[in-house]
């Protein structure tokens, strides 16, 4: 039995999302293969962080120090290099963010271990892993093997898995000792700057109700809007309408825009190319509304409704509605 270490990011003293999806993708390896997981939380002050996913891992081994407030990939490439010599883990999971970009290439070189990176799945076959990543911007997606190694590190693309606590699990919070002080860091944290992501963020919707070519012109997105308002979720779109402008950049879904992972995915009008399908492979329940029964979208729908969306959405948002006033 072998352990799958996942690397924990939090910022602004809280767990980004990047960090559960991990998690579950983590335990669903390990239910599969007899791992354990483990949790690599590095701050300060960061009880109530370890507390938040006691029920993900099977073990958080909880570095607490000030200077683990802020992110430092020398500081924690020097940390988590040590836990990896203790524990052989196979996996170490990082998330393909900020964080992820800078730690993971640096700490495959101190370990000498293989790298992969922005990957959308992994899975081991006949004993060996097996990374998916997409190329040429999202038109081929390809299977990577590994040549053999005592573990590998991979880093994780955002929104390509769920959030949800998988199994019955209670981690064991270990508590270490932080490193002695090390040499003065080449790099200083001056402050966080909320990158100006748009009036919404599409990431963190629980339901999504997204418009593409079908809609025909911009006047008629409004009733799209109207219908996630009855539904209580938020638009978005596929790649046709920002090539348009008839919708922002961020609310793109799909390879060149953003992986979502909403409970509730309602796609109207969209055809369901796989660089779209790709960025809603972490969806819940995809419902797909299109006059075209032979259109991709259906192949990775849940429920399929076959028909004209100019009379269907009028009449959900009737029903959405009358259920909201009840």
């Amino acid at each position: 039995m072998s352990e799958i270490f996942v690397i924990v990011e939090h910022r602004l003293n809280e767990i980004r999302d990047i960090t559960f999806e991990m998690l579950w993708k983590a335990c669903e390896l390990a239910q599969t293969h007899s791992h354990t997981v483990t949790a690599i939380l590095l701050g300060h002050e960061a009880n109530s962080l370890a507390q938040q996913i006691s029920d993900r891992a099977d073990k958080i081994l909880l570095s607490d120090d000030e200077r683990f407030k802020n992110f430092n990939a020398g500081a924690y490439k020097e940390v988590i290099a040590g836990l990896i010599k203790e524990s052989n883990p196979i996996l170490t999971l990082i998330g393909n963010t900020a964080w992820g970009m800078e730690l993971a290439p640096c700490l495959a070189v101190s370990m000498g271990y293989p790298l992969a990176t922005d990957c959308t799945d992994i899975a081991f076959q006949d004993g060996k892993l097996v990374a998916e990543r997409q190329m040429y911007d999202g038109k081929i997606f390809s299977r990577v093997s590994f040549t053999d190694s005592p573990g590998y590190i991979l880093s994780v693309r955002s929104g390509v898995f769920a959030k949800d606590p998988l199994g019955d699990r209670k981690a064991e919070i270990v508590k270490r000792d932080s490193p002695p002080e090390q040499a003065p860091s080449k790099k200083e944290f001056v402050e966080y700057v909320e990158t100006a992501a748009g009036e919404v963020d599409i990431g963190q919707a629980e339901l999504l109700v997204s418009v593409g070519r079908g809609i025909g012109e911009e006047e008629n997105i409004a009733m799209v809007r109207e219908l996630a308002e009855a539904l209580g979720g938020i638009v978005s779109c596929s790649r046709p309408i920002v090539d348009k402008n008839w919708l922002p950049k961020y609310l793109q879904v799909g390879t060149s825009g953003k992986s979502v992972s909403p409970k509730v995915y309602l796609a109207v009008g969209i055809s369901g190319a796989f660089q779209h399908m790709a960025g809603i492979s972490g969806a819940g329940t995809v419902i797909a509304i299109n006059k075209d029964p032979k259109a991709p979208i259906f192949r990775g729908a849940d429920y399929g409704i076959v028909d004209d969306l100019f009379k269907i959405v009028p009449v959900l948002k009737q029903k959405a509605q009358e259920v909201r006033k009840k």
